[in-house]
């Protein structure tokens, strides 16, 4: 775990360091990974069956226990474009900063492990890149894999929906559908050294930064839900936690905390003046939830949104989450008190 007496800071040596050699006109690809043995074949397989190749394949594995490492070498000893690197106990962003440093083409292409990667992914990413000479980013597309009806309710809670851009309807951005020239990662100041929020923090630069970008809409990468309420229970725990480290809380945290907050005050008031209260209670939390279905209903109809068991099964993962969240939010508080009481000299 890293620590906490200082807030996290982007790895300037990593994302400042000066180039060796000058950079060659192609592209890098990079992926981090970590435990990944299960998906990994699924990932060389679909970066060699694009119909453009890159021009060299550097993969960061990040500390892997199980045969991530053992499997790539073997996997990808006669294709010299892969370079696999390990890094220790690296973060995805570390990872990524690693990565990027030791690419040497001028554009890098970012995806993730236990994605699947349609063949025609970097071509549609390259043509946009193409159609302007502006772009100095560009961004893909990425669909949920729903194959049971677990996914589709946890797809609906917390899948972005698609936004519509010149070139067409998309969900984004995702670092993991990601095309860029190297010199803006180094603009940017590389990736913050964290397990979770590093995308965002760095996306969110780019915007600031006002650097051209592009939209992919064909360019999808497919990822997989997690399967089940106990799996996204960790993630999401995970995730929470991450981002209080991150000093992200404004955002998903305190939004959250006004809503519960909302329906402690109905339950307080059917407790002590009239349990009619809890009518409303309840109307608050199904507006919630009906508000998320239809907001991501796309081309389905009404009588689709208002399914009473595709509302309750929303309703049961969104309120998995809330906890999830709530759960890593106390943890993270804890942990960031006791290394403040460890870095005052405190027993």
């Amino acid at each position: 775990m890293q620590s906490h007496c200082s807030d996290p800071e982007i790895h300037q040596e990593v994302a400042g360091a000066s180039q060796a050699e000058p950079l060659k006109e192609g592209v890098s690809w990079v992926i981090p990974v970590r435990n990944e043995a299960r998906s990994v074949k699924a990932l060389v397989d679909g970066i060699q069956s694009q119909t453009v190749q890159p021009d060299e394949v550097i993969i960061v594995d990040g500390g892997s226990v199980d045969e991530t490492v053992s499997l790539l070498k073997e996997m990808t000893v006669d294709d010299p474009r892969f370079i696999i690197l390990e890094a220790e106990d690296a973060t995805p962003g570390l990872g990524r900063n690693i990565g990027i440093k030791a690419a040497r083409y001028s554009w890098v292409a970012l995806t993730d492990a236990g994605t699947k990667i349609p063949s025609n992914w970097l071509e549609e990413m390259l043509s946009i890149r193409d159609s302007s000479s502006e772009f100095e980013v560009v961004y893909g597309h990425y669909e949920p894999i729903v194959e049971s009806h677990f996914d589709e309710w946890a797809s609906l809670v917390y899948v972005p929906p698609k936004v519509t851009r010149k070139t067409g309807r998309l969900r984004g951005p995702s670092i993991a559908s990601t095309l860029l020239k190297k010199e803006v990662w180094k603009h940017v100041g590389g990736f913050p050294d964290l397990r979770a929020s590093e995308d965002r923090i760095f996306m969110e630069q780019i915007e600031k930064e006002n650097i051209p970008t592009g939209w992919a809409p064909k360019a999808v990468i497919h990822w997989h839900i997690q399967p089940d309420f106990k799996s996204t229970f960790r993630r999401f725990y995970f995730y929470s936690k991450h981002n209080v480290w991150a000093g992200r809380q404004s955002g998903w945290h305190y939004g959250v905390a006004r809503i519960y907050f909302i329906l402690a005050l109905f339950l307080l008031l059917a407790v002590f003046h009239h349990p009619a209260w809890l009518i409303v209670l309840f109307a608050v939390w199904g507006a919630r939830v009906f508000k998320t279905v239809l907001l991501k209903k796309e081309e389905h109809s009404l009588f689709w949104a208002l399914n009473p068991v595709r509302l309750a099964g929303v309703s049961l993962v969104m309120f998995t989450i809330d906890i999830a969240m709530y759960s890593g939010w106390v943890q993270a508080l804890a942990s960031l008190k006791s290394s403040s009481d460890n870095c005052t000299g405190k027993i």
